[in-house]
């Protein structure tokens, strides 16, 4: 009977590592205005908080760098 083979799976830093390397858009800030609306208007606190953060960060890309 053979070995099960061994699948090698990456740990959460270098999967970390390797997300914060990829360039990713950021989404429209009408986009992300509708999602916060959208959110307010669902009473999802923790969506909308989300969304206002991406706002700032879409429209002054110094912030939090």
């Amino acid at each position: 009977m053979s070995r099960p083979s061994y699948i090698r799976r990456p740990t959460e830093v270098a999967a970390i590592r390797a997300a914060a390397r990829s360039a990713r858009p950021i989404p429209s800030i009408p986009s992300l205005m509708a999602a916060l609306v959208d959110a307010s208007e669902r009473r999802d606190r923790e969506g909308a908080v989300l969304c206002a953060h991406r706002v700032v960060r879409a429209s002054e890309p110094e912030v939090g760098e």
